[in-house]
């Protein structure tokens, strides 16, 4: 793992594969570790220089100061096409999970001339708060069971630990696997106070970020072969709104993981990379 200075900033990066390869860009979200090493691993061994980043608040990426930030969801669309070129790989593959892949549209939007491909994971078209009448919101129930748990003491790794896997438990992730990438997650937070703790585990910084103007009406100009991955068992953003997003761009192809929720599996790996790889071809 290392950093990349774009533009004012410096984000994490960690690569996998030839770097004469076509560049597959994978937004987290919000850290790199939502993309899970299995995927990474393949898609390199399937022929793609493989670059997984942190957004801004998170990981090896600039962090200021996760209760105010100083952006935009249009500038964290902007990083991505900076990335694309202070790798020199472009036009790239840019994938985004949940939060990752709301920039991920806007990036596609904003930026076209920087992206080749397109795929979308466990998102919707719409930012944070009250979604469009026609999408289903989060399960009120799980959101009750979510954020009716105290917050863990962020200075000690293995409560965090465990309330991550609890609250993967609750969301139907699995818990032993998002307590691993919990761990993995705190060693790489810069400080244990409560804000940087909450933005990297829980991505909380995104709810407070500006995300006007919507993007959802623009969705039909996106020209490039786009990929939408959604898991069947997804509480948090249901089906539905993968559904909307596939609809929307045109010639999108949604990809549906019947056993998986909010995360991809280790066991859809393979499946999923084999989609991102082939995504374009008749």
């Amino acid at each position: 793992m290392t950093s990349v200075p774009v533009k004012e900033i410096a984000l994490g990066v960690e690569s996998f594969g030839d770097e004469d390869a076509p560049l597959v860009l994978l937004a987290g979200g919000t850290t790199m570790l939502s993309w899970p090493d299995a995927l990474c691993a393949r898609l390199a061994a399937g022929g793609r220089r493989v670059v997984r980043y942190d957004l801004r608040d998170s990981g090896e990426s600039t962090t200021a100061d996760p209760e105010a930030p100083a952006y935009t969801l249009r500038d964290l669309a902007a990083d991505a096409a900076g990335l694309v070129d202070a790798l020199g790989g472009g036009p790239a593959h840019l994938a985004g999970i949940g939060v990752g892949g709301m920039v991920a549209q806007v990036a596609a939007l904003d930026h076209p001339g920087a992206f080749c491909a397109l795929t979308l994971a466990g998102t919707r078209p719409v930012a944070p708060g009250p979604p469009d009448d026609d999408l289903p919101d989060h399960d009120g129930a799980t959101m009750g069971r979510l954020f009716a748990r105290p917050m863990p003491d962020w200075t000690d790794r293995e409560a965090v630990a465990d309330f991550v896997a609890a609250g993967a438990e609750i969301l139907g992730d699995d818990p032993v696997a998002a307590r691993a990438t919990a761990a993995r997650i705190w060693d790489r937070t810069p400080g244990t106070a409560a804000p940087v703790q909450t933005a990297n585990q829980l991505g909380m910084v995104f709810a407070r970020l500006d995300c006007a103007p919507r993007w959802r009406e623009r969705l039909p100009a996106i020209e490039v072969p786009t990929l939408v991955v959604h898991g069947r068992r997804n509480r948090f953003f249901p089906v539905g709104n993968g559904e909307a997003l596939a609809r929307e761009i045109p010639g999108a192809r949604l990809l549906v993981l019947d056993e998986a929720a909010t995360a991809i599996p280790d066991t859809a790996a393979d499946e999923v990379a084999d989609a991102m790889l082939t995504l374009g071809r008749p």
